[in-house]
Protein backbone atom coordinates (compact mmCIF):
# COMPACT_ATOMS: atom_id res chain seq x y z
CA UNK A 1 0.00 0.00 0.00
CA UNK A 2 1.51 3.36 -0.96
CA UNK A 3 2.36 5.79 1.80
CA UNK A 4 0.31 8.92 2.12
CA UNK A 5 0.67 12.05 4.15
CA UNK A 6 -1.50 12.83 7.14
CA UNK A 7 -4.01 15.49 6.08
CA UNK A 8 -4.82 18.14 8.68
CA UNK A 9 -7.39 20.92 8.64
CA UNK A 10 -6.51 23.81 10.97
CA UNK A 11 -9.46 26.06 11.75
CA UNK A 12 -10.34 29.10 13.85
CA UNK A 13 -14.00 28.76 14.81
CA UNK A 14 -16.01 31.60 16.24
CA UNK A 15 -15.29 35.29 16.47
CA UNK A 16 -11.72 35.08 17.71
CA UNK A 17 -9.47 37.21 15.50
CA UNK A 18 -6.04 36.04 16.65
CA UNK A 19 -4.45 33.31 14.57
CA UNK A 20 -0.71 33.45 15.25
CA UNK A 21 -0.76 30.20 17.26
CA UNK A 22 -2.80 28.41 14.61
CA UNK A 23 -0.33 29.51 11.94
CA UNK A 24 2.65 28.39 14.04
CA UNK A 25 1.10 24.95 14.53
CA UNK A 26 0.11 24.70 10.86
CA UNK A 27 3.67 25.51 9.80
CA UNK A 28 5.15 22.97 12.23
CA UNK A 29 2.81 20.26 10.95
CA UNK A 30 3.70 21.11 7.36
CA UNK A 31 7.41 21.05 8.22
CA UNK A 32 6.86 17.61 9.76
CA UNK A 33 5.60 16.33 6.41
CA UNK A 34 1.85 16.62 6.87
CA UNK A 35 -0.50 18.18 4.35
CA UNK A 36 -2.15 21.16 6.03
CA UNK A 37 -5.18 23.19 5.03
CA UNK A 38 -5.73 26.40 7.01
CA UNK A 39 -9.27 27.72 6.74
CA UNK A 40 -8.65 31.19 8.13
CA UNK A 41 -10.45 33.24 10.75
CA UNK A 42 -14.07 33.29 11.87
CA UNK A 43 -15.22 29.90 10.62
CA UNK A 44 -18.54 28.43 11.65
CA UNK A 45 -18.70 24.79 12.77
CA UNK A 46 -20.65 24.10 9.58
CA UNK A 47 -17.90 25.61 7.43
CA UNK A 48 -15.26 23.58 9.27
CA UNK A 49 -17.12 20.28 8.93
CA UNK A 50 -17.76 20.93 5.24
CA UNK A 51 -14.10 21.78 4.63
CA UNK A 52 -13.05 18.61 6.49
CA UNK A 53 -15.32 16.58 4.23
CA UNK A 54 -14.22 18.29 1.01
CA UNK A 55 -10.52 18.06 1.88
CA UNK A 56 -10.80 14.43 3.07
CA UNK A 57 -8.74 15.12 6.19
CA UNK A 58 -7.57 12.76 8.92
CA UNK A 59 -7.37 15.46 11.59
CA UNK A 60 -9.18 18.69 12.46
CA UNK A 61 -7.27 21.10 14.67
CA UNK A 62 -9.37 23.82 16.28
CA UNK A 63 -7.73 26.92 17.70
CA UNK A 64 -10.03 28.69 20.16
CA UNK A 65 -9.03 31.65 22.31
CA UNK A 66 -12.49 33.11 22.83
CA UNK A 67 -13.70 30.80 25.61
CA UNK A 68 -16.44 29.37 23.39
CA UNK A 69 -14.86 25.91 23.18
CA UNK A 70 -17.67 24.16 25.09
CA UNK A 71 -20.16 25.38 22.47
CA UNK A 72 -18.05 25.17 19.31
CA UNK A 73 -16.26 21.84 19.79
CA UNK A 74 -19.39 19.73 20.42
CA UNK A 75 -21.02 21.23 17.34
CA UNK A 76 -18.00 20.44 15.14
CA UNK A 77 -17.94 16.87 16.50
CA UNK A 78 -21.68 16.50 15.85
CA UNK A 79 -21.33 17.72 12.27
CA UNK A 80 -18.34 15.48 11.55
CA UNK A 81 -20.39 12.51 12.78
CA UNK A 82 -23.35 13.57 10.64
CA UNK A 83 -20.99 13.62 7.63
CA UNK A 84 -19.84 10.06 8.38
CA UNK A 85 -16.43 11.27 9.56
CA UNK A 86 -16.26 9.59 12.95
CA UNK A 87 -12.70 8.51 12.04
CA UNK A 88 -11.46 12.12 11.91
CA UNK A 89 -9.42 12.98 15.00
CA UNK A 90 -10.08 16.36 16.59
CA UNK A 91 -7.43 18.32 18.47
CA UNK A 92 -8.08 21.60 20.27
CA UNK A 93 -5.64 24.33 21.17
CA UNK A 94 -5.97 27.71 22.80
CA UNK A 95 -7.23 29.02 26.10
CA UNK A 96 -8.87 25.93 27.58
CA UNK A 97 -9.39 25.79 31.36
CA UNK A 98 -7.99 22.62 32.96
CA UNK A 99 -11.43 21.65 34.28
CA UNK A 100 -12.80 21.51 30.70
CA UNK A 101 -10.13 19.15 29.35
CA UNK A 102 -11.70 15.90 30.68
CA UNK A 103 -15.12 16.92 29.34
CA UNK A 104 -13.68 17.65 25.89
CA UNK A 105 -11.91 14.29 25.83
CA UNK A 106 -15.12 12.51 26.88
CA UNK A 107 -16.82 14.14 23.88
CA UNK A 108 -14.18 12.65 21.58
CA UNK A 109 -11.40 15.22 21.40
CA UNK A 110 -8.07 13.44 21.01
CA UNK A 111 -5.76 16.14 22.38
CA UNK A 112 -5.99 19.53 24.09
CA UNK A 113 -3.12 22.04 24.14
CA UNK A 114 -2.63 25.35 25.87
CA UNK A 115 -0.50 28.32 24.92
CA UNK A 116 3.16 27.43 24.52
CA UNK A 117 2.53 23.71 23.98
CA UNK A 118 5.53 22.22 22.20
CA UNK A 119 4.76 21.63 18.55
CA UNK A 120 6.82 18.42 18.78
CA UNK A 121 4.24 17.06 21.23
CA UNK A 122 1.34 17.96 18.94
CA UNK A 123 3.09 16.26 16.00
CA UNK A 124 3.84 13.15 18.06
CA UNK A 125 0.25 12.97 19.34
CA UNK A 126 -1.20 13.25 15.83
CA UNK A 127 1.09 10.51 14.55
CA UNK A 128 0.20 8.29 17.54
CA UNK A 129 -3.53 8.81 16.89
CA UNK A 130 -3.13 7.75 13.25
CA UNK A 131 -0.79 4.75 13.25
CA UNK A 132 -2.08 3.48 9.90
CA UNK A 133 -1.20 6.73 8.10
CA UNK A 134 2.42 7.60 7.43
CA UNK A 135 4.01 10.95 6.90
Amino acid sequence: MPERKIRVLVAKPGLDGHDRGAKVVARALRDAGMEVVYTGLRQTPEMIAEAALQEDVDVVGLSILSGAHMALVPRVLELLKANGQEHVRVFVGGIIPDEDVPRLKEMGVTGVYGPGAPTEQIIADIRAALPSVTV
